[in-house]
Protein backbone atom coordinates (compact mmCIF):
# COMPACT_ATOMS: atom_id res chain seq x y z
CA UNK A 1 0.00 0.00 0.00
CA UNK A 2 1.28 3.46 -0.83
CA UNK A 3 0.50 6.86 0.60
CA UNK A 4 0.50 10.25 -1.05
CA UNK A 5 2.04 13.32 0.45
CA UNK A 6 -0.19 16.22 -0.63
CA UNK A 7 2.68 18.71 -0.41
CA UNK A 8 5.15 16.83 -2.60
CA UNK A 9 3.15 14.26 -4.49
CA UNK A 10 5.73 11.79 -3.17
CA UNK A 11 4.52 8.24 -2.90
CA UNK A 12 6.04 5.91 -0.37
CA UNK A 13 5.25 2.39 0.61
CA UNK A 14 3.75 1.94 4.08
CA UNK A 15 5.91 -0.07 6.42
CA UNK A 16 3.69 -1.02 9.35
CA UNK A 17 6.29 -3.31 10.96
CA UNK A 18 8.82 -0.48 11.07
CA UNK A 19 6.26 1.95 12.47
CA UNK A 20 5.19 -0.60 15.09
CA UNK A 21 8.83 -1.15 16.12
CA UNK A 22 9.53 2.60 16.22
CA UNK A 23 6.52 3.18 18.47
CA UNK A 24 7.67 0.49 20.91
CA UNK A 25 11.24 1.81 20.91
CA UNK A 26 10.19 5.44 21.44
CA UNK A 27 7.77 4.49 24.22
CA UNK A 28 10.55 2.58 25.98
CA UNK A 29 12.97 5.48 25.48
CA UNK A 30 10.49 7.96 26.93
CA UNK A 31 9.97 5.70 29.94
CA UNK A 32 13.73 5.58 30.52
CA UNK A 33 14.38 9.29 30.03
CA UNK A 34 11.30 10.79 31.68
CA UNK A 35 9.45 8.04 33.52
CA UNK A 36 6.38 6.01 32.64
CA UNK A 37 4.07 9.00 33.15
CA UNK A 38 5.72 10.63 30.11
CA UNK A 39 4.59 7.77 27.89
CA UNK A 40 1.52 9.44 26.42
CA UNK A 41 -0.08 8.79 23.06
CA UNK A 42 0.88 12.30 21.90
CA UNK A 43 4.49 12.13 23.11
CA UNK A 44 5.17 8.71 21.61
CA UNK A 45 3.52 9.64 18.31
CA UNK A 46 5.60 12.82 18.07
CA UNK A 47 8.83 11.01 18.98
CA UNK A 48 8.17 8.32 16.36
CA UNK A 49 7.15 10.86 13.71
CA UNK A 50 3.61 9.56 13.25
CA UNK A 51 0.18 10.98 13.90
CA UNK A 52 -1.82 10.11 16.99
CA UNK A 53 -4.16 8.27 14.64
CA UNK A 54 -1.20 6.31 13.29
CA UNK A 55 -0.22 5.28 16.79
CA UNK A 56 -3.80 4.38 17.67
CA UNK A 57 -3.92 2.20 14.54
CA UNK A 58 -1.16 0.06 16.07
CA UNK A 59 -2.13 0.45 19.74
CA UNK A 60 -5.73 1.39 20.56
CA UNK A 61 -4.78 3.00 23.89
CA UNK A 62 -1.89 4.04 26.11
CA UNK A 63 -2.49 0.88 28.14
CA UNK A 64 -2.19 -1.26 25.00
CA UNK A 65 1.09 0.50 24.16
CA UNK A 66 2.52 -0.04 27.65
CA UNK A 67 1.41 -3.67 27.58
CA UNK A 68 3.11 -4.10 24.20
CA UNK A 69 6.36 -2.54 25.53
CA UNK A 70 6.23 -4.97 28.47
CA UNK A 71 5.54 -7.96 26.19
CA UNK A 72 8.38 -6.83 23.91
CA UNK A 73 10.79 -6.74 26.87
CA UNK A 74 9.66 -10.23 27.90
CA UNK A 75 10.25 -11.54 24.36
CA UNK A 76 13.75 -10.04 24.35
CA UNK A 77 14.41 -11.58 27.76
CA UNK A 78 13.20 -14.96 26.44
CA UNK A 79 15.63 -14.81 23.52
CA UNK A 80 18.46 -13.84 25.83
CA UNK A 81 17.66 -16.65 28.26
CA UNK A 82 17.43 -19.25 25.49
CA UNK A 83 20.83 -18.20 24.13
CA UNK A 84 22.45 -18.38 27.55
CA UNK A 85 20.85 -21.71 28.44
CA UNK A 86 21.98 -23.23 25.13
CA UNK A 87 25.56 -22.18 25.91
CA UNK A 88 25.52 -23.46 29.50
CA UNK A 89 27.89 -26.35 30.16
CA UNK A 90 25.97 -27.50 33.25
CA UNK A 91 22.22 -28.20 32.82
CA UNK A 92 21.25 -28.13 36.52
CA UNK A 93 20.47 -24.53 37.41
CA UNK A 94 21.15 -23.28 33.86
CA UNK A 95 17.85 -21.40 33.64
CA UNK A 96 18.42 -19.74 37.01
CA UNK A 97 21.98 -18.72 36.11
CA UNK A 98 20.78 -17.40 32.74
CA UNK A 99 18.06 -15.46 34.55
CA UNK A 100 20.58 -14.05 37.05
CA UNK A 101 22.94 -13.04 34.26
CA UNK A 102 20.11 -11.38 32.34
CA UNK A 103 18.79 -9.50 35.37
CA UNK A 104 22.21 -8.34 36.51
CA UNK A 105 23.22 -7.35 32.96
CA UNK A 106 20.39 -4.81 32.90
CA UNK A 107 22.08 -1.44 33.24
CA UNK A 108 20.30 0.69 35.87
CA UNK A 109 20.99 3.91 33.96
CA UNK A 110 19.72 2.66 30.59
CA UNK A 111 17.31 -0.21 30.01
CA UNK A 112 16.99 -0.86 33.73
CA UNK A 113 14.79 2.19 34.04
CA UNK A 114 12.21 0.64 31.73
CA UNK A 115 12.15 -2.55 33.80
CA UNK A 116 11.90 -0.55 37.01
CA UNK A 117 9.05 1.59 35.67
CA UNK A 118 7.16 -1.46 34.48
CA UNK A 119 7.86 -3.38 37.69
CA UNK A 120 6.47 -0.50 39.73
CA UNK A 121 3.47 -0.34 37.39
CA UNK A 122 2.82 -4.02 38.04
CA UNK A 123 2.07 -3.16 41.63
CA UNK A 124 -1.06 -1.29 40.59
CA UNK A 125 -1.82 -2.75 37.15
CA UNK A 126 -3.47 -6.18 37.31
CA UNK A 127 -3.02 -6.72 33.57
CA UNK A 128 0.78 -6.29 33.72
CA UNK A 129 0.88 -8.44 36.87
CA UNK A 130 -0.96 -11.19 34.99
CA UNK A 131 1.44 -10.96 32.01
CA UNK A 132 4.42 -11.28 34.35
CA UNK A 133 2.83 -14.10 36.33
CA UNK A 134 1.99 -16.03 33.16
CA UNK A 135 5.51 -15.51 31.81
CA UNK A 136 7.12 -16.67 35.07
CA UNK A 137 4.82 -19.69 35.34
CA UNK A 138 5.52 -20.79 31.77
CA UNK A 139 9.31 -20.49 32.30
CA UNK A 140 9.17 -22.38 35.58
CA UNK A 141 7.21 -25.18 33.95
CA UNK A 142 9.53 -25.31 30.92
CA UNK A 143 12.63 -25.59 33.14
CA UNK A 144 11.18 -27.67 35.98
CA UNK A 145 13.51 -30.63 35.30
CA UNK A 146 16.69 -28.55 35.73
CA UNK A 147 15.55 -25.66 37.93
CA UNK A 148 12.52 -26.90 39.85
CA UNK A 149 13.89 -26.72 43.39
CA UNK A 150 12.71 -24.26 46.02
CA UNK A 151 16.30 -23.04 46.47
CA UNK A 152 16.62 -22.10 42.80
CA UNK A 153 13.18 -20.45 42.86
CA UNK A 154 14.29 -18.39 45.90
CA UNK A 155 17.44 -17.32 44.04
CA UNK A 156 15.35 -16.10 41.08
CA UNK A 157 13.06 -14.22 43.46
CA UNK A 158 16.08 -12.57 45.09
CA UNK A 159 17.26 -11.47 41.64
CA UNK A 160 13.85 -9.93 40.97
CA UNK A 161 14.61 -7.37 43.66
CA UNK A 162 17.74 -6.00 42.01
CA UNK A 163 15.78 -3.23 40.27
CA UNK A 164 14.65 -2.01 43.68
CA UNK A 165 18.21 -2.10 44.96
CA UNK A 166 19.25 -0.13 41.87
CA UNK A 167 16.64 2.52 42.67
CA UNK A 168 17.77 2.77 46.28
CA UNK A 169 21.44 3.28 45.56
CA UNK A 170 23.20 -0.07 45.78
CA UNK A 171 26.84 0.38 44.82
CA UNK A 172 28.39 -1.27 41.78
CA UNK A 173 30.54 -3.36 44.12
CA UNK A 174 27.57 -4.50 46.23
CA UNK A 175 25.66 -5.37 43.07
CA UNK A 176 28.56 -7.45 41.73
CA UNK A 177 28.97 -9.21 45.07
CA UNK A 178 25.27 -10.07 45.16
CA UNK A 179 25.43 -11.45 41.63
CA UNK A 180 28.44 -13.62 42.46
CA UNK A 181 26.79 -14.85 45.66
CA UNK A 182 23.54 -15.80 43.93
CA UNK A 183 25.31 -17.56 41.04
CA UNK A 184 27.36 -19.55 43.57
CA UNK A 185 24.13 -20.56 45.32
CA UNK A 186 22.82 -22.10 42.07
CA UNK A 187 25.71 -24.57 42.28
CA UNK A 188 25.74 -25.28 46.00
CA UNK A 189 22.09 -25.26 47.08
CA UNK A 190 19.26 -27.57 46.11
Amino acid sequence: METDSPETGYRRKKQPELVHRALLDHAAKLAVEQGLAAVTVQAVAEAAGVTKGGLLHHFPSKQALITAVFADLLEALDRQLDTRIAAAPEPRGAFTRAYLDSVFDIEPETNGAVWAALAISMLTDPHLRRLWSDWVGARQERHRATDGTKALAAIRLAADGIWLADLTGVTVEERAEMRDFLVQQTRSGS
